[in-house]
């Protein structure tokens, strides 16, 4: 009995850890931008400091000091087992780019062994996804 008390503590604490991550907002930073066509295979890489922010309702993505995409999160599943590590979570949203045209994105983190990798699609350009790997992953206050 003391057994099935301990495992079932232990799973709903894992469980809380979890939500509470999905719960959070988070600033994810990259230096290395990977273009991909629509097979996966790399186009172009590019040296650059990329920030992501993202909150339950909000999406901001910061290239080299310019805010090139700020919008609004649609939905968010978040299904990470270890928080930050090793999970995945995919973000819809709606953003506006610089030039003030309006988008439908689709965001996907995924962590694996501790590295956090962040692919980014845009609606209507299936032949350009940008894979980010991620330099830190840090919660926003």
């Amino acid at each position: 009995m003391k057994k099935i008390i301990l495992t079932l503590s232990i799973l709903i604490g894992l469980s809380a850890a979890t939500f509470a991550q999905c719960d959070k907002s988070v600033v994810l930073s990259s230096s290395k931008t990977e273009h991909l066509d629509e097979a996966g295979a790399i186009t172009r890489t590019v040296d650059e400091n990329a920030t992501i922010e993202l909150s339950k309702t909000m999406l901001d993505i910061t290239v080299n000091d310019r805010k090139i995409f700020s919008g609004n999160v649609k939905d968010n599943t978040c299904n990470w087992t270890t928080p930050f590590k090793v999970g995945k979570s995919v973000v819809h949203a709606t953003v506006t780019n610089d030039d003030g045209a309006e988008k439908q994105v689709t965001i996907t983190i995924e962590g694996k062994d501790g590295k956090v990798t962040l692919f980014f699609e845009m609606e209507g350009e299936p032949g350009d996804k940008v894979r980010v790997y991620i330099d830190k992953f840090t919660e926003k206050a």
